[in-house]
């Protein structure tokens, strides 16, 4: 028997879903009519190509329409839908409402489909000839990721899933027999505490858009290889395959910014799967970029240049197979759980690996090949070996993240390295040495053919110049404490920056089509730069020399001899500083604790002061407590704090607040203790003394009305103690359905202060103190690095960015003009 339930908004849900079953309808159709636009030769081409693009245009409209229906559910709250109750909760404000959106996977795919979208038109404006191959692949990709948010059932199977899934459909429960289920549910279950960063707001996106772009280049190489134009698509990817690198990196470098400012590992890489994943297509994609510059320019390496954009977005497909099959689930905490989409994922895969393959095979006798070898002494010769390089680097990580996918295929039981850090630095490490001193030297090599003894000459001379820089760097930062690797990288990335810094020295002077290139190698060579410095000799200055474990589990998650614990406002020695826990602050969900720094000079004296208000929240999802640091910014190096263990109350009793009407705590004091009073009378206490300074009305108390005849008295209080002193206004309500206390609590004190009785005949009021016992004293424990020259590796970041977007511009111009 079907039951009528009540209170739910089925109206946008459908409405999504008609527009979700559109978008797949509707990109379904430019697929085929773009096909047949290619290759009809009976005239009706352009019928089919205008069929084509309003096909896409519909599917375009459809995306935004899902996204519209989709957020109008996430922003009211409406939590029948099973997405709006598993990622977000009324307590969100909207800006991570708006997070909320990708928090899920359907949002993800979502996100991804919306991005191809507006490429997708893009090229119906700008690709011109290229329009009817390269929209049929872009069309292709539109199908793919509509099936993945379609969520119906063909046969039995379901295909992809919706994000307009009800709640009652997605779980089984005996709530649910209730047509009024829905009064029960109050709320949802939020958004994991660590995702609750603006850095979350902004890096998906941009991680997506980077991954959507990736198709571009890839689809040109199909459409080159489709219609023979085999020399002519390198010209016209690259542009864009620039604008994928700029942007993929730049999302890839904001989770790093997001794992720095929100998780607790204490950095900004820590080689989980899946961010290795996000750095696949990467690598590859930047070693396609410098081959296929070396094809344009000498007509050397085709098949690299070819083969290794093809793969990046088969690499894209794989990354996502990693991240949202599930496979990972055991070995990343990025990673999603499975939505029964492993083979749906498998077969996008193979989808696209079958297309990278099949053209190159039937058209290999074809393709056009170099019939004199490079020079040694040949830029092209050093920048196809720098992509070899690259792509090594890339298969490194492959294989190493792929290790659950092996166990998967052929069974086996193959456990990843014990200590996975320490490999891939040591690896990657390798490989980047080698990248940036290629992207050093070849900067004095030139196409086809060098003048040896003149390029040996500046390559040499800039090479000891960065020895002696390196030696100094390495001294006085204590680089030379690590592993010589870790040196030679260092000695690498500082001879790029000096080489591309000569080179866009010459570009002022007129070389200017340089400049985007040496910028960009700059760029990375101060990034590597920082992070071999920040990642290489951070140092924990919370250092616990007493021996204190905190508790028999702790020790499990973190190390006891990196922790400190600080008592409520007793102050603590740590390193360079004094630092004190002074006080709690809520805004629901979030708990932040203040922890005053002071920088002391050698004689004592305070020469510097600031407040870190490190966060955490009890989270059920997390296992505990989710904690996220903050930081204090210097030019020259970072402090970075963040909270390990805590034993204040929880951000759900502290948002009890203040003047909440039946609040009772009172297991967390000693025994309450009354006093009478009069105005200007002192109440003396264990740590200091209260003084009572009168009463007054209050006409508004915080959720509570008062009638006509009802009024609210508060005593106002001046609490000195250690040297501060503090102000509370208890209030005493009387009401007509009888009289209500509404304590005041210090929590920097430990105290709780109530007006519990008035008596106007003896101008007395009766002032009770509850006082935690000195046994339970509020503490933290906390962690502190310091991460010198960390401003390296953002703003090489930036740099590189910038020497991207120069490149663009300038392969842009070349466009035109060719």
């Amino acid at each position: 028997m079907a039951i009528d339930y009540k209170g739910e908004h089925l109206f946008p849900g459908h409405l999504g879903q008609i527009f979700v079953v559109l978008s797949f309808g509707a990109a379904l159709l430019s697929l085929i009519s773009y096909y047949y636009a290619t290759t009809d030769k009976t005239g009706n081409d352009k019928s089919w190509h205008k069929l084509a693009r309003v096909a896409f245009f519909i599917n375009s409209v459809s995306i935004i329409g899902v996204g519209t229906c989709l957020f109008y559910i996430l922003y009211n709250h409406y939590f029948e839908y099973h997405y709006a109750w598993n990622y977000t909760s009324r307590s969100l404000p909207v800006y991570y409402l708006v997070s909320g959106f990708w928090n899920g996977q359907e949002g993800g795919f979502l996100l991804w489909t919306f991005w191809q979208a507006v490429l997708g038109n893009i090229l119906i404006w700008k690709a011109r000839s290229w329009e009817r191959p390269v929209m049929t692949v872009i069309a292709l990709s539109q199908v793919i990721l509509a099936t993945m948010i379609l969520g119906i059932d063909i046969f039995g199977q379901r295909i992809g899933s919706s994000p307009f899934l009800l709640l009652r459909n997605a779980m089984e429960a005996p709530i649910f027999q209730s047509p009024d289920y829905l009064s029960f549910i109050k709320d949802g279950q939020g958004m994991n505490p660590s995702l609750q960063n603006y850095w979350m707001v902004i890096h998906p996106p941009t991680l997506f858009l980077g991954l959507a772009s990736m198709v571009v280049p890839f689809a040109y190489a199909i459409a080159g290889l489709w219609q023979r134009k085999y020399k002519e698509w390198i010209t016209q990817a690259i542009p864009y395959a620039l604008f994928a690198g700029m942007v993929l990196g730049t999302g890839i470098i904001m989770g790093s910014f997001w794992a720095y400012e929100s998780l607790n590992f204490g950095g900004f890489w820590a080689w989980d799967p899946i961010e290795n994943a996000s750095v696949f297509p990467w690598l590859t994609l930047v070693g396609a970029l410098h081959v296929m510059i070396v094809y344009k320019n000498t007509g050397h390496s085709y098949i690299m240049a070819t083969f290794l954009v093809l793969i990046s977005f088969v690499l894209v497909w794989y990354s996502s197979f990693l991240a949202r099959s599930g496979i990972l689930g055991d070995t990343s905490v990025h990673a999603f759980t499975d939505l029964g989409m492993f083979w749906h994922l498998v077969t996008g895969i193979l989808v696209f690996l079958f297309l990278a393959v099949y053209l190159p095979v039937i058209r290999w006798k074809e393709l056009p090949r170099s019939t004199k070898d490079e020079d040694t002494y040949s830029r092209e010769f050093w920048m196809f070996v720098g992509s070899v390089f690259l792509a090594l680097s890339c298969l490194q990580l492959v294989v190493v993240t792929s290790v659950p996918v092996w166990n998967a295929i052929f069974g086996t039981k193959i456990a990843p390295p014990s200590n996975q850090v320490a490999l891939y630095n040591v690896f990657q490490s390798a490989f980047a040495i080698l990248v940036t001193i290629l992207a050093g030297f070849t900067q004095f090599l030139k196409y086809k053919k060098t003048d040896r003894a003149k390029f040996l000459a500046q390559a040499i001379t800039y090479l000891i110049v960065a020895v002696l820089v390196t030696v100094i760097v390495v001294y006085f930062t204590g680089i030379y404490r690590l592993k010589v690797v870790f040196i030679l990288l260092m000695l690498g990335s500082v001879y790029s920056v000096f080489v591309n810094g000569k080179v866009l020295v010459d570009a002022f002077k007129g070389k200017f089509k340089l400049a985007g290139s040496a910028v960009a190698h700059i760029g990375f060579g101060l990034l590597m730069v920082g992070a071999l410095i920040a990642a290489g000799t951070s140092k924990v200055i919370s250092e616990n020399t007493t021996g204190e474990q905190f508790s028999p589990d702790f020790a499990k998650e973190s190390n006891p001899k990196e922790n400190i614990i600080v008592y409520r406002n007793e102050p603590v020695k740590m390193g360079p500083y004094r630092v004190s826990y002074v006080g709690d602050s809520v805004s629901a969900p979030d708990h932040f604790f203040k922890i005053l720094y002071q920088r002391l000079d050698a004689a004592g004296n305070v020469k510097e002061e600031f407040m870190l208000k490190p966060k955490a929240q009890v989270n059920k999802q997390m296992g505990g407590f989710a904690a996220s640091p903050d930081t204090k910014h210097y030019f020259f190096h970072d402090l970075y704090t963040h909270i390990t263990m805590f034993n204040a109350l929880t951000p759900e009793e502290n948002s009890q607040g203040d003047e909440k009407h039946g609040e009772d705590d009172d297991k967390n004091y000693d025994p309450p203790m009354p006093h009478q009073v009069r105005v200007g009378d002192t109440i003396h206490y264990r740590d200091g003394y209260i003084v009572f300074k009168g009463l007054g009305l209050d006409n508004k108390v915080a959720n509570l009305q008062l009638g006509k005849n009802e009024a609210a008295i508060g005593a106002d209080l001046e609490v000195v103690s250690r040297g501060k002193t503090y102000t509370a206004r208890p209030l005493y309500v009387m009401k007509s359905n009888g009289v209500f206390g509404f304590p005041k609590k210090i929590d920097d004190l430990g105290l709780k202060l109530a007006l519990t009785k008035i008596t106007p005949a003896t101008k007395q009021a009766e002032i009770t103190v509850y006082q935690q016992p000195e046994g339970k004293k509020k503490f933290i424990v906390m962690r502190a690095i310091e991460f010198p020259y960390i401003n390296f590796f953002w703003s090489g970041t930036i740099i590189m960015v910038i020497g991207f977007l120069m490149s663009i511009f300038r392969r842009n111009k070349e466009l035109k003009t060719d």
